[in-house]
């Protein structure tokens, strides 16, 4: 089975269209004011409305309060949603979307347990823990620390680039990968030739 790409981060309908272009399989939209990836209503509403068919938009949310995350939702066309706080799994399941649990990978991390707790969602997104945090550190963490039979599927994540994603393919066999800074050329703005080379080594 082939491994899906999630490209986190977009800002710019250009961006977007490259991602789409090179065969990623969804775009993350970051709501999170502190990222410097947040985009607002209007940004977001623009880059929806130019992807097309079987790509997913997945919004991203930091301990957002519901009245946020419905707001955002009665304007923006989100198929999915992705938890990256400390959000509960009922938390999670009230919008009535399908929605991916981020989990920040420490050693002591139980996933066997997080799988367990957040088995309605579609998938576990595991990124690096850095402190204060809650995401998009550029930092690869101990891929030896996802067990083995991790019983959902999972989304690798955490300082993923063109350089490292089919050694982390090979090793851990992912369903899909998410890279957010290892395309881009600053924060938020994505670069199309680490796009290209990165999407390269996925389906080579």
């Amino acid at each position: 089975m082939r491994t899906r790409v999630k490209i986190c981060g977009i800002t710019r309908v250009e961006d977007a269209l490259c991602a789409v272009q090179h065969g990623a399989d969804a775009i993350g939209l970051v709501f999170y004011a502190p990222s410097p990836r947040n985009v607002n209503i209007a940004q977001a509403i623009e880059i929806v409305s130019k992807i097309p068919a079987f790509v997913s938009v997945v919004g991203l949310f930091v301990n957002a309060d519901k009245r946020d995350i419905n707001s955002v939702l009665s304007t923006v066309s989100l198929d999915m949603l992705q938890f990256h706080g400390d959000e509960t799994p009922e938390e999670c399941a009230q919008f009535g979307l399908p929605y991916l649990k981020a989990i920040r990978v420490k050693p002591e991390t139980n996933l066997l347990q997080c799988a367990q707790d957040f088995n309605q969602a579609k998938a576990l997104l595991l990124d690096t823990y850095a402190e204060g945090v809650a995401g998009g550190t550029g930092q690869v963490f101990d891929w030896n620390l996802i067990p083995k039979h991790l019983t959902k599927p999972f989304i690798l994540a955490g300082g993923l680039n063109a350089q490292n994603v089919l050694q982390a393919i090979e090793q851990v066999n992912p369903y899909a990968v998410d890279v957010s800074g290892g395309v881009e050329a600053t924060k938020g703005i994505k670069d199309a030739a680490k796009i290209a080379a990165f999407m390269q080594q996925v389906y080579q």
